[in-house]
């Protein structure tokens, strides 16, 4: 028997553009159930981005901003006869995303102080722009892996 996992298959898009992407990126960002809440935090953010980028779409800023967080490789540990090893290995599609809906939220958590809707629009837009708290992480990762290449042949 398999466990029954909140599929893909379950996932409507969001009301308002119609993305199941800006749809799973909302359930990301909701706490304790409020799912209203994190749909006005993240259309506030999107309009912010409107009025910062004014002649792309918000959503297809959104869409690049998650592209261009997404990390290609990352390591994880493998024991070899005692010694833990961090193998680079390729990053599949879902991780990707998960990755980088996870890596944007932490960052925006991280920052104090301001409401989350304008934190999330710094965030979305550096992202947009290659930069950015959720940027530098994905380039730690890839680093790490590059200075790991040499334990590539443990990958399974």
């Amino acid at each position: 028997m398999g466990r029954i996992t909140a599929s893909r298959k379950q996932l409507k898009p969001d009301p308002r553009f119609g993305s199941t992407l800006a749809s799973k990126f909302i359930n990301c960002l909701m706490l304790a159930g409020k799912k209203t809440v994190a749909q006005e935090v993240f259309y506030d953010a999107l309009d912010e981005i409107k009025k910062r980028v004014p002649d792309e779409e918000p959503i297809e800023v959104f869409h690049q901003a998650l592209e261009n967080v997404k990390p290609q490789i990352e390591v994880r540990s493998k024991r070899v006869g005692g010694a833990a090893y961090q193998v680079p290995m390729q990053v599949n599609k879902g991780r990707q995303q998960s990755l980088a809906i996870r890596w944007l939220l932490i960052a925006v958590r991280e920052k104090k102080g301001r409401p989350t809707h304008l934190k999330l629009a710094d965030e979305l837009f550096a992202a947009y722009k290659k930069e950015g708290a959720a940027i530098t992480r994905r380039e730690n990762i890839h680093r790490m892996a590059e200075a790991n290449k040499a334990f590539a042949h443990f990958a399974w």
